[in-house]
């Protein structure tokens, strides 16, 4: 949470994909209570049938989910332009997710998320936009 005496800033819309309906809900509360603005998709199919995609923003998506995994669900974001910073979340990524990811500029959060490590990677991936994502 802001802390007092700190300037309000405009946050940027956060699209939160995740299968799991707790985790979704969990995360949309959360964010929103940090100020951001929060779209929620149950997977990678749901997203991609979304033709109001924003420009800008920032993409929070889960790794394993069943229909579409989300190293492959951003890389199809990507070739439809859509290039708004990527954060993966997964529990014990593999070397080659770590590896993907990498590749493609995109951060990983762990889960279990430990204090703000989740909000504080939004925040600095918000805030330098341009280096979140490299081709």
């Amino acid at each position: 949470m802001r802390g007092h005496g700190e300037l309000s800033t405009i946050h940027p819309l956060i699209i939160v994909v995740d299968d799991d309906q707790a985790v979704r809900n969990s995360l949309k509360f959360s964010l929103e209570l940090e100020g951001f603005a929060v779209r929620a998709y149950a997977g990678g199919p749901h997203l991609l049938g979304d033709l109001d995609l924003p420009g800008n923003g920032c993409l929070l998506i889960d790794q394993n989910m069943p229909s579409m995994n989300g190293l492959d669900l951003i890389s199809r974001l990507r070739a439809r332009d859509v290039a708004a910073p990527a954060i993966l979340m997964t529990s014990h990524p593999t070397a080659t997710v770590r590896e993907r990811a990498a590749k493609a500029g995109i951060r990983i959060v762990e889960k279990p998320f430990v204090g703000n490590a989740l909000i504080d990677v939004i925040r600095d991936v918000c805030s330098h936009p341009g280096t979140a994502y490299m081709n």
